[in-house]
């Protein structure tokens, strides 16, 4: 008679295994201290084990130092950068929207020089008005020197 081995399967891990895991992790950092009180007989007790909540206890020592001596200044240098760069983040944010805003002014200026010169150049009779607020008409001359400074204004200044 042969004896047959179970296959050897793969089950997911049991919720208790994983909830245990997460407790080592998050209990972690505790494990490196060590606790100072005086218990009930009036003796000083040290012990990597936190005394029950009712009792006042020191803890001795925190994570140990790091191995870089001059990690601090390190740390203060790389503060010191991440504020440059958010600094001038903020500079090139503006500078930015200036620029699309500047962009946007631009646009509607030519436009506006377009629309005009478009009225310029129809046969509709345009009107001006003078100081005293009369209107008058803009006789063929003005006509064709607005058309003519329109025209510069949108080859200089505005795309096509």
């Amino acid at each position: 008679m042969t004896r047959r081995t179970p296959a050897l399967t793969r089950e997911p891990l049991p919720a208790a295994f994983i909830l245990a895991l997460g407790l080592l992790v998050t209990a972690a950092p505790a494990l490196g201290a060590l606790y100072k009180w005086t218990d009930a007989n009036g003796r000083v007790v040290y012990s990597d084990q936190p005394p029950p909540p009712s009792i006042k206890s020191e803890i001795l020592n925190t994570a140990p130092p790091s191995a870089n001596p001059n990690a601090v200044k390190e740390n203060a240098l790389k503060d010191v950068e991440l504020r440059q760069r958010q600094l001038l983040r903020t500079e090139q944010d503006k500078k930015t929207e200036k620029e699309g805003a500047d962009a946007a002014k631009k646009a509607e200026l030519c436009t506006q020089a377009r629309g005009q010169l478009k009225t310029y150049e129809s046969e509709t009779p345009i009107y001006r008005f003078n100081q005293n607020g009369e209107r008058i008409l803009v006789d063929d001359a003005a006509r064709a020197k607005e058309i003519e400074r329109l025209q510069v204004l949108l080859r200089e200044r505005c795309p096509a």
